[in-house]
């Protein structure tokens, strides 16, 4: 009897030793601070954007990106992609005979550089300007240099319509007509006085 009280006795004392052993290992570890050490969290992904999807050949868009490194150098590329539909502008001319003729594209003066480079903020923000020189789907691609951290954002360029240009043949045709109209005109007057002319000394005989 007084065994099993025994026995009974230490297992009771081992239970209760180990509860808060068991306790302590599952709290948090602390830091050599003192403070526990909170969850990671990954770093918000870095962006880019354009303030228009959509201009006119000769304009400027304003490149903006964010949660890149602070005071870090970001380089950008742009890569170009020919759309598919005719730009607007190129447009065939249309002759007074029905004929048409292919309206060609501006030759393009200024090249835009297809890598450059940006500098962020303490924030690991920045904006840059940036004028087309060609048209189509561009594509830009910003990387920081330090962070490692990449974005990207399209840019679609068109050609601005242009007015068609007066031919020979448009300025020909108005002209031949004006010329028709004021010798028919010229006629019909010559043959107004004739009979007038008529009339008056027609009567005078009788």
């Amino acid at each position: 009897m007084r065994l099993s009280r025994i026995i009974m006795a230490l297992t009771v004392g081992l239970a209760v030793v180990a509860v808060p052993t068991a306790a302590g290992a599952a709290q948090p570890q602390p830091t050599p601070s003192g403070t526990p050490q909170p969850p990671p969290y990954p770093p918000a992904a870095a962006s880019l954007t354009v303030n228009r999807p959509t201009i006119f050949l000769g304009e400027t868009v304003i490149l903006t990106g964010t949660n890149f490194g602070p005071n870090e150098t970001v380089d950008i590329s742009v890569t170009v992609t020919p759309i598919a539909a005719p730009a607007a502008g190129n447009a065939p001319a249309r002759r007074s005979d029905g004929t048409t003729v292919a309206m060609a594209p501006v030759a393009y003066q200024a090249s835009a550089p297809l890598n450059f480079t940006a500098y962020t903020d303490a924030q690991g923000r920045f904006t840059k300007s940036y004028k087309p020189s060609v048209t189509g789907l561009l594509t830009f691609t910003a990387t920081g240099r330090e962070s490692g951290r990449t974005a990207s954002t399209e840019l679609r360029v068109l050609h601005r319509k242009q007015p068609l240009p007066v031919t020979g043949d448009s300025i020909g045709t108005p002209m031949k007509l004006g010329g028709g109209l004021v010798g028919a005109g010229a006629i019909m007057l010559l043959l107004t006085l004739a009979w007038r002319r008529r009339q008056r000394f027609g009567g005078a005989a009788h």
